[in-house]
């Protein structure tokens, strides 16, 4: 699953529990809230005074290192 800024923040908590790190590392502490249930995090970022963009790259990049630390080498 790719995350965009329509993603709810469960859903990529659930997805990917490893994007809780970006989430912390970004200040947002809304994985702990009720919001995450149903925030996208395009508003998520927006009520925390930051670009949506830049958190979504941090949240792709560490799917995509952590898909290919589990890709079998031949």
């Amino acid at each position: 699953m790719k995350i965009t800024k329509d993603t709810t923040i469960l859903e990529a908590l659930q997805a990917h529990p490893r994007s809780r790190e970006i989430f912390i590392k970004h200040g947002l502490g809304c994985i702990a809230c009720m919001g995450a249930t149903m925030e996208s995090i395009e508003s998520g970022a927006r009520m925390h005074g930051m670009e949506p963009d830049e958190l979504v790259q941090d949240l792709n990049r560490i799917i995509e290192e952590n898909s290919a630390s589990e890709t079998p080498v031949p």
